[in-house]
């Protein structure tokens, strides 16, 4: 399973975008504000939990999650500057500390709904792929 995160509306808050699986429009997404460097470290840039994560590829999986109970969610590993970067459901900037929030529409710039709704079935389809043993990527791009 291949996943795209389009980063295409930036503000002072946050940081929204389209997620894609394999090739075809999935939801909407919104992250911390977008800091990164060019060329910088991201310990040059970041600030914790008001940052979205520096561009690339990374895999994902499944892993409890220490923040929610060790209920199952989707990790990505290996992200530079970060640990416990995840994607789950929420509606604003308030909702994240750097993670992946998924939602159904935009409702501004800043703010995503229908979260719950757009994560269960991202999830749903993430638990799949994972089981058929595909091998699962993010790749974070910059408009």
């Amino acid at each position: 399973m291949k996943i795209r995160l389009q980063r295409d509306v930036l503000t002072e808050r946050s940081t929204a975008g389209t997620l894609f699986v394999d090739g075809v429009k999935e939801c909407y997404t919104l992250e911390d504000a977008m800091r990164e460097g060019e060329g910088k470290p991201v310990s040059e840039w970041k600030i914790k939990a008001q940052t979205a994560i520096p561009t690339g590829e990374y895999k994902v999986i499944i892993a409890p999650s220490p923040k929610r109970g060790g209920r199952l969610m989707p990790l990505l590993l290996n992200v530079p500057g970060f640990v416990g970067i995840q994607i789950h459901s929420g509606n604003s900037s308030e909702d994240t500390e750097g993670c992946i929030l998924l939602g159904e529409w935009r409702e501004n710039a800043d703010a995503i709904r229908g979260s719950k709704l757009a994560y269960d079935k991202f999830f749903e389809k993430l638990k799949a792929a994972i089981a058929a043993k595909e091998e699962v990527t993010i790749e974070v791009k910059n408009p």
